[in-house]
């Protein structure tokens, strides 16, 4: 079958080498994709959230099958946009409802779900600008370190930290005065959960649900996870203190209501779930969902997926994901993420990339890259993924570390201290 992916990140390229591995992969478009992604399909030069061109190229090119990889689209209203055109509604769409999609484009909306089937998480209120000063007056009665979230997608910049009640009061004023944009026009002030996080990745078609590799990821930019957030820095999978006795508290008290209450607001949902957990006194508590796979997690937990995932993505389509029986590499996998001199603030492109194709032992998966001429070149902050795997995750760290050197660009900066919390 014809297959379209949209999206052009480290995330994407995983999902296209592991689907281009699969029999009935005839042809995979990518759009836009990256410099890596080419070597598993074909790129075109599509927006993931301009429909309309989307639209035109499916119907042109005999799509029987669209993977959404990154958020927007489906916040948006991509599966809704297809499921209401007859032209397109027999079309496998990967990805939730505009309804589905709310669980990550509606910070306020993910808390009252959780709420609803009492799904653990950190206690919190909602505020907009029409009830500043009730919410001025909750964040005094708060004890720091406090957590403000701009209710709406920020490109992941979106959660503030504060360590005290001025920070809160005046970053809280920021917020609503348009600091995130209208991500900001309404604001989740939550209590700060102090643990170790871990994510948790799900596949539903709405009503069965399969439990994909679990990963945990390293945002901060510094050694050490000091300094910054960023997309991700790097992953470590499986995550050596998730035991089956937590992954049972996870299913019970978070994966299990989740889905009930998926079916009980009628909502189409046939993609993946990404479950932001943080352990606390060893408990599982939920930090936030996104409706799509992570990214760096996704460069090592589809390595480690030995099923043929096109297939599972039909099992979709068709109701049965219950038959589908997730088989997972038992070796551990790990990836370190190359990053532009300067991000996650201002940072140059066009840096010429050296040294990817000396890479013998690790797969390298294109994040922000573009091929120009014969050359490779940066085209954005996160670059290149390095995933390695290993008997245990100190032993594929050691061979990303080692080709992590190996690539070469101007302004070049990984973390050398992936898992050291581990």
């Amino acid at each position: 079958m014809n297959i379209l992916l949209l999206g052009n990140g480290g995330r994407e390229h995983a999902l296209a080498w592991k689907m281009a591995q699969s029999p009935k992969c005839t042809q995979l478009f990518i759009a836009p994709g990256n410099a890596g992604t080419s070597s598993c399909g074909t790129n075109i030069a599509i927006n993931p959230t301009d429909f309309k061109n989307i639209r035109d190229f499916v119907l042109k090119n005999d799509i029987q099958m669209v993977i959404v990889g990154p958020e927007a689209p489906l916040v948006e209203g991509i599966y809704d946009y297809f499921k209401n055109d007859e032209q397109l509604n027999s079309i496998n769409v990967v990805g939730p409802s505009t309804e589905g999609a709310k669980l990550e484009g509606s910070k306020a909306y993910a808390k009252k779900f959780m709420a609803d089937r009492n799904i653990p998480t950190a206690g919190y209120q909602e505020f907009t600008i029409d009830n500043l000063s009730e919410g001025l007056d909750y964040i005094k009665s708060q004890t720091p370190p406090i957590v403000l979230k701009a209710d709406g997608l920020a490109a992941g910049k979106g959660v503030l930290i504060c360590q005290s009640i001025e920070e809160a009061q005046s970053e809280f004023k920021k917020m609503l005065e348009g600091k995130f944009g209208n991500a900001g026009s309404r604001v989740v002030i939550e209590e700060f959960l102090d643990g170790i996080e871990f994510s948790v990745f799900v596949i539903t078609d709405g009503k069965a649900y399969k439990i994909l590799p679990i990963a945990k990821d390293y945002k901060r930019i510094g050694e050490g996870d000091s300094g910054l957030n960023t997309g991700g820095m790097g992953a470590v999978s499986p995550v050596p203190f998730v035991d089956q006795a937590i992954m049972e508290k996870v299913e019970t008290r978070i994966i299990k209501p989740t889905i009930a209450e998926i079916q009980k607001r009628n909502i189409e949902y046939k993609g993946f779930i990404f479950l932001g957990l943080i352990m606390v006194n060893n408990d599982p508590f939920v930090i936030e969902y996104n409706c799509r796979m992570g990214d760096p997690e996704t460069e090592v937990v589809i390595p480690r997926l030995q099923n043929d995932l096109v297939e599972i993505f039909q099992a979709l389509d068709n109701d049965s994901l219950q038959n589908i029986n997730i088989k997972i590499d038992e070796r551990a996998a790990t990836t370190i993420m190359l990053v532009s001199g300067g991000y996650p603030e201002a940072y140059e492109k066009g840096k010429v990339i050296r040294g990817v194709s000396a890479i013998e032992d690790s797969i390298v998966f294109h994040a922000g890259t573009k091929a120009e001429g014969d050359q490779i070149i940066t085209n954005g902050g996160r670059v290149i993924a390095v995933t390695s795997y290993g008997q245990n995750f100190r032993e594929a760290l050691k061979t990303s570390n080692k080709n992590a050197q190996l690539i070469d660009f101007e302004g070049k900066y990984y973390r050398t201290d992936i898992g050291f919390d581990l």
